[in-house]
């Protein structure tokens, strides 16, 4: 389990920050780590430290929490994963902070060349690149490779956003590439084989197919967390 955050990790989350000054009075990326592997779960705020000022003041609406990746780690654990891919991994705070608190190997798809780099910085910092790596490229049959388990943190919500909530025009978006690369995991998620799991923080905004089981829900954070497991081969109706 997750243990309650230690005093020496937290500090006051809806205070503003106000200079980088302040910011760099964080912990230190190697105590940050101590503490995720010890089972503490630090404050985002010293977590998020480690991302470039822009990127940081997006982590709230855009990367996964410290205590989502933290639960996500005790599941794969649980469930002797090996092999995790997070689709639309973003700055990559999902990869890096659950590799720390469990011994998987992860994948990031991500489309933005600047989240990748920011990712793989990330990576470095926190020593994690041996088990981490980041892939720069939209999701396809030829990108998204097999593992035992695959993340989506409402990767293609963004489709939806209105311009002042986006990362930036620097990719497609819209309503026609969301219904796409919807139907494209619903398609993956059905060819995908027997024994697999599907990690979902907020939903992807398609439906699971029937040869899923939900195997572990969590409702106590901030959205819902849910873990479904391929127990059979694939059929054809939803």
């Amino acid at each position: 389990m997750v243990k309650q955050r230690h005093p020496r990790f937290v500090d006051d989350e809806d205070s503003e920050v106000t200079s980088l000054e302040a910011i760099a009075r964080g912990p230190s990326a190697e105590q940050v780590a101590e503490a995720i592997r010890s089972g503490i779960c630090p404050s985002d705020r010293f977590f998020d430290q480690f991302f470039p000022y822009d990127l940081q003041r997006v982590s709230g609406q855009h990367w996964t929490q410290l205590s989502v990746a933290l639960r996500v780690a005790e599941w794969l654990t649980g469930a002797s994963v090996k092999s995790v891919v997070d689709v639309g991994s973003g700055a990559g705070k999902f990869c890096v902070a659950a590799a720390l608190a469990s011994r998987c190997s992860f994948i990031g798809i991500e489309q933005r060349p600047r989240l990748v780099e920011a990712a793989r910085a990330l990576a470095r910092i926190f020593d994690v690149d041996d088990r981490v790596r980041f892939v720069e490229a939209a999701i396809s049959h030829s990108v998204v490779p097999a593992a035992d388990a695959y993340y989506l943190y409402n990767p293609f919500g963004e489709n939806l956003f209105g311009s002042a909530e986006r990362l930036g025009d620097d990719v497609e978006l819209g309503l026609e590439r969301y219904e796409r690369d919807i139907a494209f995991m619903e398609e993956f998620f059905e060819r995908a084989p027997v024994g697999i799991y599907v990690i979902k923080y907020n939903g992807f905004g398609g439906r699971m197919p029937r040869s899923y089981d939900e195997v572990i829900v969590d409702r106590a954070m901030p959205n819902m967390l849910r873990m479904w497991r391929k127990s059979r081969a694939g059929a054809a109706a939803w």
